[in-house]
């Protein structure tokens, strides 16, 4: 990958998007991680405002230490970069306390944690309306068009995708030119969202690196009977999550109603 290259088409690429928009500037959630971290400093690269937000819920330390690393660093070398902390935890737990008892105890934690997402994405919405900002995504490739791990019209809510079109191995040779910090490149990926521990390959069951293998293997055609082993294994949960996601990666269908009806 040329990634000076990649870096300036897409700073060029955001920076065309806002002004044909007539938007000011860009606003986009900050959690520790390298997604976040790449696209808030393509962000910053344009010279418009960007805005980074922090939104805790119930956040593990080493996260919010991160997060607060990163956005410091960026402060200093940008100008245009400012930040706000928004702590959703008494909204996240208010909100919990107005729900009925759970009667399907097996999805409770699924729906909590796609919950905290949406209450994110609110948020972020919150603040482009006020000061006429894009909301910027952070997933990439794998994550959007690959398993679908995002959480619909939570981190999946946004108006442009800067890395969209990017592996997550891209992303991290795009942090390291981008001078992410060092404490971000080396963390494991999480979504953070469940107020443990488990990483995205807890979750997931297999590593990026697996699942970019089995996205090429996938778009070559290749099929499950094709592999054995650990590599089987990856395909299975690759083509898995790849199908059952498809309702986040299509448009939301439209039920069509025949002119002969109208």
């Amino acid at each position: 990958m040329q990634t000076e290259k990649v870096i300036d088409h897409i700073v060029n690429w955001l920076k065309e998007y806002a002004t044909n928009a007539k938007m000011e500037g860009f606003v986009l959630g900050i959690s520790g991680g390298i997604d976040s971290a790449v696209t808030s400093s393509l962000c910053a690269k344009t010279g418009l405002r960007t805005l980074c937000v922090e939104m805790p819920i119930h956040q593990a330390p080493s996260q919010v230490t991160r997060a607060q690393e990163h956005i410091s660093q960026l402060k200093k070398r940008f100008a245009n970069v400012s930040d706000v902390r928004v702590d959703l935890t008494p909204v996240f737990e208010g909100f919990k306390s107005q729900l009925p008892a759970s009667q399907n105890d097996a999805y409770l934690d699924l729906s909590l944690a796609n919950t905290r997402a949406r209450l994110r994405m609110t948020t972020l919405y919150y603040f482009a309306g006020l000061h006429r900002y894009l909301v910027a995504g952070t997933g990439n490739k794998v994550e959007d068009f690959g398993v679908g791990f995002f959480t619909k019209y939570g981190d999946g809510g946004v108006d442009l995708s800067p890395i969209a079109d990017l592996l997550k191995s891209e992303v991290y040779e795009i942090g390291r030119a981008l001078e992410v910090p060092s404490s971000i490149i080396k963390a494991a990926p999480t979504d953070g969202l469940f107020g443990d521990s488990r990483t995205d390959e807890d979750q997931i069951g297999a590593s990026y690196d697996e699942l970019e293998w089995a996205m090429k293997m996938m778009d070559e055609g290749k099929q499950i009977d094709d592999f054995s082993g650990r590599e089987k294994t990856v395909f299975e949960i690759y083509k898995r999550l790849n199908s059952a996601n498809q309702h986040k990666m299509k448009p939301i269908p439209v039920c069509e109603i025949p002119l002969i009806l109208k």
